[in-house]
């Protein structure tokens, strides 16, 4: 009989839990929690979850926002908008059996590296396009962590010239452009209306030239991104995952991407591991599943 994952989402506002196998597969019902405000509430909700499942699993695997250490144990930083002490929080005293915990990006990726869109490639890059831009990077079939555990954060320069102060506090940081958020931005300033949405651009571009000339901008900030992406890890493919995803162009990107790269071809897709990706992800790193 395989081994089984009890596999817990933490998000800002809300917190997803489900019983993952060892071939990927939901194997329980998917619960869904909003995030509680205060770190004592929020332990009450793990330790209810964990109480009523711990029993059936061999591993509890977490995916979290926010850099995780080597030793898969804890964060090495600040982990945004989650509760005071939320960063400290020793995970193992949750439960007497193994407690697994990595960035929701990194466990994204390896969702899609094992049963995804990158699955059977040894090197790929994945982008989730939310509200920011997450990341997760693999080399050799393995996940590229870092030193301490933080690699893979999409804070690079796009641009030089301070046009837009990123999340990180630093200027003109990828995410500030390849993200939702910075699809708003450009809309703001190139249609002089700081009321405009990135619904409104979506739902318009098909019929307002406008709305469409906005997101050909989004894209192709997001398309200098990849070329980058591209030239340093010499990527099998670039995976793109998140609520901006599905409206991006990939045919339009991989040849763009393969014009401008002077490191092998390669292609951009979507990402193909669903919506659970991170649980999925997060249950195979914790119990060692790899495709290579």
């Amino acid at each position: 009989m395989g081994r089984k994952a009890l596999a817990i989402d933490v998000g800002g506002t809300k917190i997803y839990n489900t019983i993952i196998d060892d071939n990927g597969n939901i194997a329980g019902e998917v619960e869904k929690h909003s995030t509680p405000k205060t770190l004592d509430a929020l332990l009450t909700l793990f330790k209810d979850i964990i109480g009523r499942h711990e029993n059936g699993v061999d591993v509890i695997a977490f995916a979290a926002a926010g850099a995780v250490n080597n030793e898969n144990t804890g964060f090495i930083g600040s982990t945004g908008n989650m509760p005071d002490g939320y960063s400290d929080l020793d995970f193992q005293s949750l439960s007497s059996k193994q407690v697994f915990v990595e960035n929701d990006a990194n466990c994204a990726a390896w969702a899609e590296h094992v049963i995804g869109a990158s699955k059977g490639m040894a090197h790929s890059v994945m982008l989730t396009l939310g509200t920011g831009v997450g990341g997760g990077i693999i080399v050799d079939n393995k996940l590229l962590k870092g030193k301490c555990g933080a690699a893979g954060e999409m804070h690079f320069k796009l641009y030089a010239d301070k046009r837009r102060r990123c999340s990180c506090g630093a200027w003109d940081c990828f995410e500030a452009y390849g993200s939702g958020t910075g699809l708003k931005l450009t809309a703001e300033e190139m249609s002089a209306n700081p009321n405009i949405t990135t619904y409104n651009v979506i739902e318009g571009m098909q019929t307002d030239p406008k709305m469409k000339e906005i997101f050909d901008r989004w894209q192709n900030d997001l398309l200098v991104g990849l070329v980058g992406l591209a030239n340093i890890f010499d990527p099998e493919a670039l995976v793109l995952s998140g609520s901006m995803a599905q409206f991006t162009d990939v045919e339009y990107l991989t040849k763009a991407v393969n014009d401008e790269i002077v490191t092998a071809p390669t292609c951009v897709v979507h990402a193909s591991a669903g919506n659970y990706a991170g649980m999925i992800g997060a249950a195979l790193l914790a119990l060692g599943v790899n495709n290579g």
